[in-house]
C-alpha cells in the first residue's frame, strides 16, 4: 500500500489530503508521511544556488508557461512550466529569484543548446 500512494501522490497532481479522503486516510497525516518518509525530501542536498535560482533542463519542451510567485510580501520568483508535464513530473523547468527579465534570461542561457533545440 505504501508503495502504492507513493505512486499516486508521485504521478498526479491530486494533493495528499485528497487522495487520503479516498482511501479513508486521514489527509494532513498521509501528506507529512509522504514528505519524511515516502519522498525523497529529507536527502536532496540542493546546491548552493538554490535560494536564488535552480534549472533542471531535462524538463525542457515545447510549449513553456513563465509566471511570477509570491511566497510572502518579500520574495518574488519567476517560474518557466513546461506545458506538456501539466503539473506532474517533469513540469519545472527554471525557478529564478526576482522578476527582472535580464536575470531571468541570463539564467535561462546557462542551460546547454543542444537542449534548447527540439526536433
Amino acid at each position: 500500500m505504501r508503495l502504492f500512494l507513493k505512486k499516486l501522490i508521485d504521478k498526479t497532481a491530486i494533493d495528499c489530503r485528497t487522495i487520503g479522503s479516498f482511501f479513508g486516510v486521514n489527509g494532513k497525516k498521509l501528506q507529512r508521511q509522504y514528505k519524511k518518509h515516502l519522498s525523497s525530501f529529507n536527502t536532496w542536498a540542493p546546491p548552493e544556488h538554490a535560494h536564488e535560482w535552480i534549472i533542471y533542463p531535462e524538463n525542457l519542451g515545447t510549449h513553456l508557461s513563465i509566471d511570477e510567485v509570491a511566497l510572502s510580501q518579500d520574495e518574488l520568483f519567476t517560474i518557466v512550466t513546461n506545458k506538456e508535464a501539466k503539473g506532474k513530473k517533469g513540469y519545472l523547468v527554471v525557478i529564478v529569484a526576482g522578476t527582472k527579465a535580464d536575470q531571468v534570461i541570463e539564467h535561462i542561457c546557462k542551460i546547454d543548446y543542444k537542449k534548447k533545440v527540439v526536433s
